[in-house]
């Protein structure tokens, strides 16, 4: 595959043709003093030009075109000759991928290139100019051999995180193809994990199901990311992706969907088992997981990544006790009516349990009181404060000083019923004498 069919739309290709078919007025650019007579005399040896007549001029003087097309374009501001020049830089690109470096090797000559010329294209009003730019970029960035500097793929992530953000198909399309051409780069994983808004557009995306080809790219995304230690470790605890995934896996029919959320659940696992083997159970992946092995794949990495899953995840669930399932739990974030929550007998047992080291546990469930949007949770959560202090005559005290009390007051005004009811029923506890004088 040519490296600039990396990123491929239909749309870019559609105004191409448009746009090979305008002329552009060359003499009057060198007459204006915009380019020079030498300048001119090249572009006009290929504008306009058969594909054969101009690939049989880049055979020779390949070099010369990469520094004149860069040129022109740092140069030139007016958008009819920056497709223009855009359109012969894919043509030169195209099918050639030995004709990168040439682009590439500019920078010996100005330091500036090859990338200052697509700043202004990276933010032109004409979306055509502004997704070949994404096109191009990262064909060069993709091909680099050395490390990116910010300087350089900053401006391309910006643009991209825009464009994940608006409202374009075509522009969504052009964004998270890039995105999975660049990601293989770690110095662009590393940038990308600190632009909060841009993940969160992917997740978006990933929730409201644009089809089994945006899935498995955005998939494909948070797979590459999850080579990260650091982002394996944090990144469900801050964007819910593995129940995202789950969800996404168990409405999938293509097989390389399965293949490419099995393998981030992989690396999740085998770089950050403590902070996702709990949510994984919580979602209850375990039994998806031993469904899909009896199933037949022609694939041996979803095989072997099915395995890797359910021996770890076994292993994970077996160990638990009714404690470890309920922290398991709140670690995830994702609080649900289960049996632990509702069974006095686990919060005899285990109340005072929140309370260990420093109040560690206690203080995960208010901060989910605090940040959580999800009504069950929240219900699930107050329902919680009340059987802490319930069974536990110094939790009032606790979860007062932790601002605990106050958030469940708050609550009592939710918008849902149940979170309103279950918030009253504990502060009716936290304000009542303790229990075993009653």
């Amino acid at each position: 595959m040519s490296q600039l069919a990396l990123v491929s739309n239909s749309f870019l290709d559609d105004v191409t043709t448009k746009i090979k078919a305008k002329p552009v007025p060359w003499e009057g650019y060198q007459r204006a003093g915009l380019i020079t007579s030498d300048e001119l005399a090249l572009i006009k040896r290929v504008d306009r030009q058969s594909r054969s007549k101009v690939e049989s001029i880049l055979v020779t003087d390949g070099p010369q075109y990469a520094l004149l097309y860069l040129t022109l374009l740092k140069k030139i501001e007016r958008v009819d000759t920056m497709q223009n020049i855009l359109v012969l830089m894919g043509d030169c690109l195209q099918d050639h991928d030995e004709r990168v470096p040439l682009f590439l090797n500019t920078a010996k000559i100005d330091p500036e290139l090859p990338y200052t010329p697509f700043l202004k294209t990276l933010e032109s009003a004409d979306e055509w100019v502004q997704l070949k730019a994404c096109q191009i970029v990262t064909t060069f960035m993709s091909a680099e051999q050395s490390e990116l500097h910010p300087f350089q793929y900053s401006p391309l992530l910006h643009t991209i995180s825009g464009l994940i953000h608006g409202t374009s198909p075509n522009g969504r399309d052009v964004a998270v193809q890039s995105l999975e051409a660049l990601l293989p780069r770690s110095e662009i994983r590393q940038t990308v994990w600190g632009m909060s808004e841009l993940l969160e557009g992917l997740v978006s995306i990933l929730k409201s199901d644009h089809g089994p080809q945006m899935t498995y790219q955005i998939s494909f995304c948070f797979w590459l990311l999850t080579f990260e230690p650091e982002i394996a470790k944090d990144i469900n605890k801050k964007y819910d992706i593995i129940p995202i995934l789950t969800e996404a896996a168990q409405s999938a029919v293509k097989e390389k969907v399965f293949r490419v959320i099995l393998a981030t659940f992989h690396n999740l696992v085998a770089k950050a088992p403590a902070s996702n083997l709990p949510a994984m159970l919580v979602v209850k992946l375990l039994p998806f997981v031993k469904n899909l092995s009896t199933r037949k794949w022609t694939d041996e990495d979803i095989v072997e990544d099915i395995q890797y899953l359910k021996e770890e995840l076994t292993a994970n669930f077996q160990s638990l006790t009714t404690y470890d399932e309920y922290t398991s739990e709140l670690a995830s974030g994702l609080l649900s009516w289960t049996p632990v929550h509702t069974s006095d007998d686990f919060w005899k047992e285990n109340a005072s349990r929140l309370s260990e080291r420093d109040n560690e546990q206690l203080k995960i469930l208010i901060e989910l009181l605090k940040t959580s949007n999800d009504p069950i949770v929240l219900a699930v959560g107050c329902y919680d404060i009340g059987q802490y202090v319930r069974f536990y005559d110094r939790g009032k005290k606790i979860v007062a000083n932790l601002g605990g009390k106050t958030r469940v007051m708050e609550l009592m005004g939710h918008e849902n019923s149940d979170v309103r009811y279950q918030a009253l029923i504990s502060v009716q506890r936290l304000v009542s004498h303790p229990w075993r004088s009653v």
